[in-house]
């Protein structure tokens, strides 16, 4: 692919970025970061379908509990496996794609692909048919989450980006009880003689309908047509956002100015691989590392919930159960975070969320009744939804516009690389060490996470995406 050519910073470009940064948070602005919020509940709900179908993936006899080898496919593993290797593919082979053709554009089209996809996997018969089509979802899964978050952080203005990913979370967080609740329903039955857990994916399928609908309410990034050279574009659409802003506050709105002499010097290659050279190349080895860890912790416990309770003793109908009542949780930690989002450092938020996750996970691993596990399950929830928040937005924030879904995807693609064997390593260290083996496991990546990012990561609070890439 050729390098896209970065359009020279005018007086004009860089004034109609502090133009958006300026802009207060009335409800258009809510509004539009809700409808971008939305297309991602379906991501998410799509996400979490591998943690709670386990059960009933198993007693269709499609899939084993656990698997008998370290590689082993036809395990319950296996299938977590696929769908973070199409997540992998997506982030790092597609990442280029919102920044090459619009954010809003792959935004819609990535949320058709993994939904045509999920529905075909529905369809499936033998095991290696659902594992091909999950990771054909996972894919779309992939571009669409990166996109997400290089939406927001180029329409929300800089005071309250913070606030913004944590209403995204929270919004995208609703998906999980629901699939929890669906599948507490569903996954032990087979109603109409169809095994329950096809119906769990065909349900949340039906996110494709409302896609359009979404995509009519959203405008392109200005701040990516800026980069591609299209200022008339993104002119337009920063003067009606700021109509429907001064509208909606009955004020005039505060002035923009610019706070150092734009850069008229002629613009340099925009391309991919700026972001191994200063000042990005920092940036991009602590994310890489930070994102194969965090996917240990993270997808660790949220894609093993029903498994671990079952390995602690919880009978299969019961773990469901109990995985619905954490699950329910799983809004609240963005929740928590909401008022202290923009108050201080991201990475600092990242550290002691990492933190959280270790202490709360030895703590899981050394209960057997089921109210303690309950609770250490919703403070693990609690904990791992606030890492999200905070690298979500920290991660947007660290690359410049023309390459920021690109260099976004590649970083985050290191979860998922890290996903593919976190899966089956969770299941070999639950067969062979128990739960004790695998919160052991988490909590010595949760000091590799703290010690990457409390040491090499800048800050961001507050300040201009402008302003950072400098």
């Amino acid at each position: 692919m050729a390098p896209a050519r970065a359009t020279p910073i005018s007086g004009e470009a860089a004034l109609m970025s502090v133009r958006l940064d300026r802009l207060p948070a009335t409800r258009y602005v809510w509004k539009l970061l809700l409808l971008i919020s939305l297309g991602g509940c379906f991501e998410f709900y799509d996400l979490f379908l591998m943690t709670y179908l386990g059960p009933g993936l198993i007693r269709s006899g499609l899939f084993s509990g656990a698997s008998g080898s370290f590689f082993g496919l036809t395990g319950l593993a296996g299938f977590v496996a696929a769908t973070f290797a199409g997540l992998f593919i997506g982030t790092l082979a597609f990442g280029f794609a919102a920044d090459k053709f619009g954010r809003r554009t792959i935004f819609t089209y990535s949320l058709l692909w993994y939904t045509v996809a999920s529905i075909a996997m529905a369809f499936q018969v033998t095991t290696w048919g659902i594992l091909a089509w999950r990771m054909i979802a996972g894919v779309g899964i992939g571009v669409e989450l990166v996109t997400i978050d290089t939406y927001i952080a180029e329409l929300m203005p800089k005071e309250v980006r913070g606030r913004a990913f944590t209403i995204n979370q929270i919004v995208q967080f609703t998906a999980i009880p629901l699939v929890a609740l669906i599948c507490w329903l569903l996954v032990p039955r087979n109603p109409f003689g169809v095994d329950g857990w096809r119906w769990v994916v065909w349900i949340g399928s039906v996110g494709a309908i409302f896609v359009w609908f979404i995509r009519r309410g959203i405008p392109e990034s200005p701040r990516w047509l800026i980069a591609r050279g299209r200022l008339s574009e993104a002119e337009r659409i920063v003067v009606r956002m700021e109509e429907r802003v001064a509208a909606e506050s009955g004020r005039d709105l505060p002035p923009a100015v610019l706070e150092a002499p734009a850069d008229k010097s002629p613009g340099a290659r925009a391309n991919f691989s700026q972001i191994f050279h200063p000042p990005y190349l920092q940036r991009t080895l602590m994310l890489m590392v930070f994102h194969f860890f965090q996917t240990i912790g993270y997808y660790g416990f949220a894609s093993w919930v029903p498994a671990l309770l079952i390995a602690a003793g919880i009978r299969t109908t019961a773990s469901l159960q109990y995985s619905f009542m954490i699950a329910i949780f799983a809004p609240v930690g963005p929740m928590l975070v909401y008022r202290i989002a923009d108050k201080f450092e991201r990475k600092w938020q990242i550290v002691w969320s990492a933190v959280c996750i270790g202490g709360f996970g030895v703590l899981f691993a050394r209960q057997s009744q089921a109210g303690w596990l309950i609770l250490l399950g919703v403070m693990l929830t609690c904990s791992n939804n606030w890492m999200s928040v905070a690298f979500h937005a920290y991660q947007a924030e660290l690359f410049p516009t023309p390459v920021r879904a690109q260099a976004v995807g590649f970083v985050y693609s290191w979860s998922r690389f890290s996903a593919i064997f976190t899966s089956l390593m969770i299941g070999f260290f639950l067969q062979h060490f128990g739960v004790g083996g695998v919160f052991a496991f988490i909590a010595g990546s949760m000091l590799v996470i703290v010690l990457a990012v409390g040491v090499f990561g800048p800050r961001t609070r507050g300040l201009a995406l402008e302003s950072i890439s400098r």
